[in-house]
């Protein structure tokens, strides 16, 4: 005879070890799939609040259903990082570093930088993930990373920022635009054309740096359109769409023959690069020789 807790792990006795089983199961369902009638009821049972809501767009998360989820995600985080540091170890790793890139801050500088500090200390793992601001922000704080670059300094208490790389920001445009007349792009031009920008929530920190920039204008701009990439920009200004911006150091190394740029008519028109990491005097001696190697390096 089957025990009666054989259908799912709902029914199972809680001990600690099964109670954690449970929950991490539950977890499991709720960020992968849209929940039924009985899961919805087996989810508020086990939480004793309510997580989903239903109306006539569907099935929607309640304020406390988008809570819970953002913290099984973090777990799940969390245990993939412990997997992964296990392996590591197990193959004759010796540490590792986990960072956070945010903002589209990623140029040849960044993977010449990395692949020297592999030579350097090979047994050192090094990893890298793209994701939002407000989540290396999270991380850096959380420990699920141990140092970050963004290009916002201004993320709040608990994280040191210190400028790595300065760009000049350029304008980006089809071949026989308008304002390719100018050599320099005058500011105020820009209210004239429409503009291809970054979505905000996927390049929060690059987006403050623009709208900075842009805060001098008579009026708001003409967002035509908002992307995720600095491909899908470069694409969509190739098309005509409107104009965009992007630094010239990752625009060297695009080659659209499709897309012209020219530099701003303006000093501060500058993308900076910050490394973001904890505000603690006690940091690992592997995140401290990599600090003081990316220094070294930036210098160059």
């Amino acid at each position: 005879m089957r025990p009666k807790w054989a259908g799912g792990p709902a029914n199972r006795p809680d001990g600690p070890l099964q109670s954690l089983r449970r929950r991490v199961w539950a977890a499991r369902v709720f960020a992968l799939s849209v929940p039924d009638a009985f899961e919805k009821h087996f989810f508020n049972g086990l939480l004793g609040v309510v997580l989903f809501d239903r109306n006539r767009r569907g099935t929607l998360l309640t304020s406390a259903g988008v809570a819970f989820l953002q913290d099984v995600r973090r777990l799940f985080t969390v245990l993939e990082q412990a997997r992964e540091n296990v392996k590591a170890v197990a193959a004759g790793s010796q540490g590792s570093l986990r960072i956070a890139v945010s903002d589209g801050a990623i140029d040849p500088r960044l993977s010449a930088f990395l692949a020297h500090c592999r030579e350097e200390e090979p047994e050192i793992e090094i990893r890298l993930s793209e994701v939002p601001l407000a989540e290396q922000v999270r991380g850096l704080r959380s420990g699920d990373f141990t140092i970050g670059f963004a290009h916002a300094a201004d993320v709040g208490e608990g994280i040191v920022a210190e400028t790595i790389w300065q760009d000049p920001l350029v304008v980006a445009m089809p071949p026989r635009h308008p304002l390719l007349s100018h050599k320099k792009i005058p500011l105020h031009e820009l209210a004239c054309h429409p503009l291809v920008l970054c979505n905000p929530q996927v390049c929060e920190g690059y987006c403050r740096e623009l709208a900075r920039l842009l805060r001098p204008l008579e009026r708001e701009p003409n967002v035509a359109e908002q992307v995720s990439s600095l491909d899908m920009m470069l694409t969509l200004v190739g098309a005509g769409y409107g104009v965009g911006f992007t630094t010239a150091a990752r625009i060297a190394v695009s080659q659209r023959p499709d897309v012209v740029v020219r530099p701003l008519a303006v000093d501060s028109a500058v993308i900076t690069t910050y490394l973001l990491r904890p505000d603690s005097d006690d940091l690992p001696e592997a995140l401290e020789r990599f600090i003081v190697r990316l220094r070294e390096h930036s210098g160059d």
